[in-house]
């Protein structure tokens, strides 16, 4: 065997001795993250269990006002999709033709499909989806402003009128 190719092989050989090792190092550092993460998760829900038993009157307004802003988002989705498909913001339909320039029940449906991932035909999810998106997003609206607001109104250096 020449002797460029058996320095080759021992070059090959050195280079996948380090690989394996590089990869049972990163399979270390991903055990150990989970790990931490898991932890972080663990002590984040007691936290968060201990803030619902000292604090049920405002965690249940929390939960209400969740429900409420995602309830009235999934009544309004048409509207909302059609207002945000009207003005631009969501592309083309499955046609291929843009939706800011569809008016009426194509541009809501259209809209709608296009927040829900394209139209079921296209292996979108559709208008269901899409009003789904909506309901979410109105959802975590409200959880995100009535958490604050509940959060803040138990501080004693909160603003008071």
């Amino acid at each position: 065997m020449p002797r460029f190719v058996s320095d080759a092989l021992d070059w090959l050989s050195v280079a996948k001795d380090a690989f394996e090792d590089m990869a049972s190092e990163i399979g270390a550092a991903t055990k150990d993250f989970a790990s931490e993460v898991g932890g972080i998760a663990a002590d984040a829900a007691g936290e968060v269990k201990d803030y619902v038993v000292d604090n049920p009157g405002k965690c249940a307004a929390v939960a209400v006002a969740t429900v409420a802003t995602g309830g009235v988002a999934f009544v309004a989705a048409p509207a909302i999709a059609a207002t945000a498909g009207g003005l631009g913001l969501l592309g083309a339909a499955s046609t291929g033709t843009a939706i800011s320039t569809l008016s009426g029940a194509a541009l809501t449906n259209a809209s709608l499909a296009a927040l829900g991932g394209g139209a079921l035909a296209a292996g979108g999810g559709g208008m269901a989806a899409g009003s789904a998106v909506v309901a979410g997003v109105g959802a975590a609206t409200g959880l995100g402003v009535s958490a604050t607001a509940a959060k803040v109104s138990g501080r004693s250096d909160a603003i008071s009128s």
